[in-house]
């Protein structure tokens, strides 16, 4: 059955001429809306032609995608100064951990992003000692414990796991997008795994590894923005996407910025040498 034919039962016409007129403004309690909207961002030309051919050309944006900023507010700054005109921000998550500037990351994430999802390190900022192995996240995390407010610590526990955007086309996940597998990394060698996820999303925006890549399967879309604040893909500068939702297409950039400000502030704070001096090469 095709994706139009399993809405005739719904009242297809009725249920795309009110997607049509909301776009901007989908109640996400109104279930066969919000999948009508799902199908008619798949099949907009087609459904545009058969139903309502005057109307414009549904919910298009372009998306500024950020992710893994860890407290780097120079790698931020960087990003946000580069970034081209974008109708919206989202971020993948892990705003805080590692490095020096939790508050000011986390406060201007809230200001320019609508949607946010749950890192691992936003999700441990009460429990650091979960990251005994790894003194770096560790030391970060307990840094962030004394640098936020009570207030910033609540927007970080209540931020959801996974989420939609753009009318339910989009997955946004930091880890995995299955919940049994929360944490897990999705390698680029791994995208091809993502395909059973996609079957009612035209992409998946993904972080948590830090190594900015991008795929499409099936003509779906996967991608991971990189890492704005700790780069693990041996590029050391700042990375970000632009996804455009008309076009399914995605533009991965990169941007220098003062790295040396940041081991300078990682000394000033006492945390680990090298969760600055990793910054240099991309590890």
């Amino acid at each position: 059955m095709t994706a139009l034919a399993l809405y005739d039962e719904i009242g297809l016409e009725a249920a795309f001429k009110q997607v049509a007129k909301r776009r901007n403004a989908i109640d996400p309690d109104e279930a066969i809306v919000r999948q009508a909207a799902r199908v008619y961002t798949q099949n907009r030309e087609l459904v545009n032609h058969l139903y309502f051919s005057d109307a414009p050309q549904g919910n298009c944006m372009r998306v500024g995608l950020i992710s893994d900023i860890h407290a780097n507010l120079p790698a931020l700054e960087a990003i946000l100064d580069d970034m081209p005109p974008v109708d919206d921000i989202i971020c993948a998550g892990d705003v805080i951990g590692y490095n020096p500037w939790p508050r000011e990351c986390l406060e201007r994430v809230r200001a320019v992003s609508s949607l946010v999802v749950q890192g691992n390190h936003d999700r441990n900022v009460e429990t650091p000692q979960r990251y005994e192995h790894n003194e770096m996240a560790r030391a970060g995390l307990e840094f962030t414990q004394q640098e936020l407010s009570d207030g910033q610590r609540e927007w970080l526990s209540k931020l959801p796991e996974r989420t939609e955007f753009a009318d339910g086309a989009y997955r946004l996940a930091h880890s995995h997008p299955d919940p049994n597998r929360l944490g897990s990394y999705v390698r680029p060698a791994q995208f091809s795994k993502m395909r059973p996820y996609l079957d009612d999303h035209v992409g998946i925006v993904l972080g948590h590894t830090h190594i900015q890549h991008k795929a499409t399967i099936d003509g779906r879309l996967i991608v991971n923005p990189g890492s704005v604040g700790q780069p693990r893909d041996g590029d050391e500068r700042a990375a970000y996407a632009v996804l455009d939702t008309a076009a399914n297409e995605v533009e991965l950039r990169r941007v220098e910025y003062d790295i040396n400000r940041v081991i300078s502030r990682v000394e000033e704070c006492g945390l680990p040498t090298k969760t600055g001096t990793r910054l240099l090469d991309g590890s």
